[in-house]
Order: C-alpha cells, then structure tokens, then sequence
C-alpha cells in the first residue's frame, strides 16, 4: 500500500469528546456511531468512547450493530430507526435495542420474541414531536404505548424524541425547539399516565446538548460531537471545548514550475497567476474531497496554506506554491493541523454549501483508516 493518502483518527479525541459532553449534559452519553462512526471507523470509535464511559452506543442499521458485535462490542446498542419486518431476527441475533413507532412492526417484533422463546425485549418508543419522519404522531401516543406496555413480550426501557431545529440558531428555530421538547413532556405525561416508567429518557443530539438545556434528560445523544464537528456553522465545536479527531493526510506526487499564465486542470478554470511552482496531490473526490473545493480550498504544505488550483479531479488535484518549490514526497494535509495551522472540516462544508456531517461521511473506502492513541 505506497500510496499515502489516507485517514487519521485521534481516538483520544474522541475520548476527551465523549468525557466532556457527559460532563457539560450532566447525563450518561449514548454515542452515535451510525455510518461507520461518521467516516471515522465505527468499532474503533465506539471503543473509544465505552473508554469514556459511555452507557450506549446507537446506529442506523441493523447491519451497522452486527458488526459491532462481530468486533467483539457487547455494549448496549440502540437501532434509531425501525428496521423491515424481515429484519427483526438479525436485529434480535445482534442483540440490539430497536426503536419502534409502528403497530405493524411492534406487533411483528413481539411475534418473533414469541417464537424464538426468548425474555421480554426492551424496546424504546419515539414520539414524533415535529421532526415528522418517523416515530409516533400525537394522535397515537395513548394507543400505542398502550399496545406496547401491554405486550407480555416487550417492556418500555425507553422513551425519545428527535429535535428538528436545535441547531438554528434563530428565534424561529428555538420557538421549535421549545415547542418539540413541551410536546416531548406530554408524551412523557401519557406514559406516566398509563404506568410506563421507562429507565431512559432521551431527546438531546449534539445541538440540543451544547445549547438547549431543557433537552438533556436522563440520556444524551450526541453525534458529530462526538467527532469534534460543529453540527452548524454558529454552533462551533471548538467553542464548547471539543476537539476535531480527523486529519486527512496525502503527499506531494508531483512537482512542475508554469510560466505565468500556464492554465491547468479539466476546463482551464486556473491559470497560473505568475511563474510559480504547482504540486500534484494524489486525492480527489472519489476519496471525498468535494469538487467544490476547485479554487477555493486550501491544504496544508510546511504549515502554509497553499490553495486548489484549477478542478479538483477525480484522483488528483493541484496546489498553487508560487516560488517555494514543492518537493515529491512531502505531507500534504487536507484537513487537520500542520505546524500552526489547521484546515477544519468546517472549511470544506463552507465551500461546498454543505454541512459537516455530509463531508465526514463521504469520505470513501478507498481511504484507509488509521486510528491512533
């Protein structure tokens, strides 16, 4: 394996993460390790964060919980979101809490408890309070924490929500916020109603977390914090003392001195603005890096940063190095520290119209994965 683009991950980040979040919310953390721990290596980052302490860990899939499990991670691990039917035995194999919201499904699951003769399944039920893509609407509340309180094989481990906006930061986008968690407390009041006393009670994500304290219940579930990520440009990570754990790393492929006004790249969209030297970086946006970037990213050589010149192609792209010659060989750093100087995550979503989450998680396989710490 020669060539030397690849992932970074600093699982002591994580850890001082995972510590910290708990620490601010006041509550154990359930640590969101969906889409391969959002680019960043899923059982590594959830071994990071069990070092921490966290009480959970959560995915999306059933598939994403299995390979926890073939890792050797026997820690509690929650499913989001309600797998199909024909899911629920690998979802009851991998030994997974699911989330559940749907008759049909609840019904189904209970079947198959039936069937294999297991224990009562703890399950947690999602209220929709205004999220509006799964979980209970308003209008079913009572009949179906009724239907699941009253199946011999599933007990109510858990009650959660999911906040829409907490990571606007605008009046309209608090008022939401403040609306969803006062219907989250009349959900929690139909349940305390009908005799459910759940042991875990959950709404906050990253956002609701770090800004909206009514949201931290009896369990946090923080996400891209987890990473060190801002989950919106005016919510900054850095700001709330988390710290990034990638670094995106390459080196130089290729050196060439232009004459000034030498155009280079698909399209001729840069031209050399004087005679100058450019590298050759072997990563393009079949590892991730957004095509956005052409002529506006920057990446780190000798921590300088040196801009994108011309299109950002599909295995390679250019940096502009004006007089310093660039020499085949060395570091290149996309994003992460250098010297003094960093290039965040952040940056790219900027470029890209995009948001942090969306640029992690697009990283490729292509790019291995090294854990560090």
């Amino acid at each position: 394996m020669s060539r030397p683009t690849r992932i970074e991950v600093d699982l002591d980040a994580v850890r001082h993460n995972v510590a910290h979040l708990g620490a601010s919310a006041g509550a154990p953390v359930c640590a969101v390790v969906k889409a391969d721990g959002y680019g960043h290596g899923a059982a590594a980052v959830a071994r990071a964060a069990l070092d921490a302490d966290a009480a959970w860990l959560a995915v999306a899939l059933v598939e994403e919980g299995a390979q926890l499990r073939a890792a050797g991670i026997d820690a509690p691990v929650l499913l989001l979101s309600e797998p199909s039917i024909a899911d629920i035995p690998a979802l009851l194999e991998a030994d997974l809490t699911p989330v559940v919201y749907r008759p049909a499904f609840i019904a189904a699951l209970a079947a198959q408890v039936r069937a294999e003769g297991r224990g009562r399944l703890a399950v947690h039920v999602k209220a929709d309070t205004g999220m509006g893509r799964v979980g209970v609407r308003p209008v079913q509340w009572e009949p179906v924490l009724r239907e699941v309180a009253g199946t011999p094989q599933l007990s109510v481990d858990g009650l959660l929500t999911h906040l829409a906006c907490a990571d606007e930061v605008t009046s309209a986008g608090d008022a939401t916020t403040r609306e969803q968690l006062a219907a989250f407390d009349r959900f929690l009041a139909t349940a305390a109603r009908l005799g459910i006393r759940p042991r875990w009670v959950h709404a906050a994500n990253t956002a609701g977390l770090l800004r909206h304290p009514g949201s931290r219940r009896g369990l946090v579930r923080p996400g891209i914090g987890v990473y060190g990520l801002s989950p919106d440009v005016e919510v900054v990570a850095a700001d709330h003392g988390l710290r990034p754990a990638l670094r995106l790393v390459s080196a130089v492929s290729y050196a060439k001195q232009l004459p000034a006004g030498t155009p280079v790249s698909y399209g001729h969209r840069w031209r050399a603005p004087s005679d100058g030297w450019v590298a050759t970086v072997p990563v393009g946006y079949a590892d991730g890096v957004p095509r956005a970037l052409t002529n506006r990213g920057q990446a780190l050589l000798r921590g300088v940063r040196r801009p994108v010149a011309g299109t950002v192609t599909m295995d390679q792209l250019l940096l502009w190095c004006g007089d310093e010659e660039p020499h085949v060989g060395e570091q290149v750093v996309l994003l992460g520290v250098q010297g003094g100087e960093q290039v965040r995550v952040e940056e790219w979503a900027v470029h890209a119209d995009t948001i942090t989450y969306e640029i992690v998680t697009q990283l490729t396989s292509r790019l291995p994965r090294h854990h560090l710490g």
